[in-house]
């Protein structure tokens, strides 16, 4: 009879305990970081100026729109904490209801325009309701009546975007079902920019960096980011057709990216200037490095130790691409550096663009991922001043601005007050804060890794809170010695309210997620 109590009080005590920590589990998964104290940098926004355009959610909606969307975030860098509540608070002025589907616009006025839609899933894969990018990749990829709305107006990395998004919110189920819209939309580009040397041709404008030193508006170059483009466009149609278990599509599309990565490598880099170029249509290397040289690492394209990571050496040389507000478009020291200004008005010889500026971020964040024993002329402290500097160019007249290209030494916007300038959707900034300075690295497994990029000695102290990744919420705080957030000192990562990992200093680690996260009850 005593066996009889005690197994009884054992069962009572596992039970008791178990609800204790689902207990503690809900007590911890709450926010960690207080709404009302980021609420005030939506209400200085809507207070800035007049509501110039309205698409699907008005000012007056706007905070309870980010607050319910966007991950919490802080840091002791108020600019880089400020921009990234204004850039969640523009991007959604940017979603448009369009006949049958939701669009991401650029123009904030206009009709969505293609060049940008890499960029919009980027940033958009970390919005919690899943609607506003699924339909944005459907409307460019499917369209209506079979008749997509991207016409190749201009290049486009959607389908690398989308497989990145995947790694995200891990919807294998949206993702295969766009395989077959993936794969025409390829073959298409091959029909119309493959060229008899197996690289993609485009013309500058086509690309959307019109009036470059080395491009042009009809001459069929061979680009370094258009080729990249299609490269990670492959790669991605390759996982896709594995998760669909089609082999044969895999494979064909794998031995396309590897042919177009070797490809880029022998063709398109110059190993006197060490750097990607562009070959013109007369089949010579163009003489300017150009931003579009750092692309090939956006898809993580170059190989590893055969010395193509000395392109970095140029990117804090002042006679290369820093400048006092931002990353230049190309060289400083080419005598043809902002010499178009008489022109179109979208001048990529010089000026600091921000499509740009995210995308070469975005190819540093990937370079400094890389597990490499070689010493690169770059480093975390090289990607905390960028960021920095990116902060600070989004401001015009003293209030938080983001438009098209700025010049590189005044930080003044170069299309003023031009109203298509306004609040100009053609760039990352929260993906770059959260991939890269609070280092979540979206992976196909149920592992978290976390990667901050911030040297130890810089912060002490940053949170990224309630951020959706493969249907659990995440928390990533760096607590240098536990005084802030109250959850011990250091680096700590919590999956659903439980902690997944941990360590005293900022370096890489890793945290599994358990098959009760992954798997909620509905």
């Amino acid at each position: 009879m005593r066996s009889i109590f005690n197994i009884i009080a054992v069962l009572v005590y596992i039970f008791t305990s178990q609800v204790s920590r689902a207990q503690t589990s809900i007590e911890n998964a709450a926010p960690l970081l207080k709404p009302e104290k980021f609420s005030q940098y939506i209400s200085s926004f809507n207070g800035m100026e007049d509501e110039n355009a309205i698409n699907l959610i008005p000012n007056k909606d706007s905070w309870n729109w980010i607050n319910a969307n966007w991950p919490a975030f802080e840091c002791p860098d108020r600019d880089i904490e400020k921009i990234y509540w204004y850039r969640c608070w523009t991007f959604r002025k940017n979603i448009k209801q369009m006949p049958g589907y939701l669009a991401i616009t650029e123009f904030q006025s206009w009709n969505p325009v293609s060049s940008a839609v890499g960029h919009h899933v980027m940033e958009g894969r970390w919005i919690s309701d899943p609607k506003y990018v699924d339909q944005a990749i459907l409307y460019w990829l499917r369209g209506t009546d079979g008749k997509p709305n991207d016409v190749h107006r201009f290049s486009s990395w959607t389908t690398w975007a989308a497989y990145q998004r995947y790694l995200v919110n891990m919807d294998q189920k949206y993702l295969i079902d766009i395989l077959d819209d993936a794969t025409r939309d390829y073959a298409q580009w091959e029909s119309e920019r493959l060229t008899e040397s197996g690289l993609f041709y485009q013309f500058d404008v086509r690309d959307a960096m019109e009036e470059s030193i080395t491009g042009s508006r009809v001459n069929k170059n061979l680009r370094p980011n258009t080729n990249s483009y299609m490269y990670g466009n492959a790669m991605a149609i390759s996982a896709m057709a594995k998760l669909a278990d089609k082999p044969d599509i895999a494979k064909t599309y794998q031995a396309k990216a590897e042919h177009l990565k070797k490809l880029v490598q022998d063709r398109l880099w110059d190993e006197k200037a060490q750097f990607f170029k562009v070959r013109t249509d007369k089949d010579t290397l163009s003489q300017a490095r150009e931003a579009v040289g750092f692309v090939p690492w956006y898809f993580n394209l170059p190989d590893q130790g055969k010395g193509f990571e000395k392109a970095w050496d140029q990117l804090s040389d002042d006679a290369g691409f820093h400048a006092p507000f931002g990353l230049t478009t190309a060289e400083r020291r080419h005598p043809f550096f902002r010499t178009h200004g008489s022109g179109h008005g979208c001048e990529w010889d010089g000026p600091v663009w921000p499509f740009a500026t995210s995308q070469t971020l975005t190819a540093l964040i990937n370079l400094l991922n890389q597990s490499t024993t070689q010493t690169i002329g770059v480093s975390k402290n090289d990607f905390l001043h960028a960021m920095q500097t990116y902060a600070i160019s989004h401001h015009r007249n003293g209030l938080p601005y983001l438009g098209e290209y700025l010049d590189e030494m005044t930080g003044e916007w170069l299309k003023g007050d031009n109203p298509r300038s306004r609040y100009y959707n053609h760039s990352t900034y929260i993906d770059l804060v959260i991939t890269g300075i609070v280092g979540l690295r979206p992976r196909a497994d149920s592992i978290v890794e976390i990667n901050p990029l911030i040297p130890a000695d810089r912060w002490p102290y940053f949170c990224l809170d309630r951020v959706r990744y493969h249907g659990c919420m995440l928390t990533i705080l760096w607590d240098r010695d536990g005084s802030r957030y109250n959850k011990g000192s250091g680096l700590t990562v919590f999956a659903d309210g439980q902690k997944i990992c941990h360590s005293e200093k900022i370096e890489r680690i890793t945290g599994p997620l358990n098959e009760s996260m992954l798997n909620p009850k509905k």
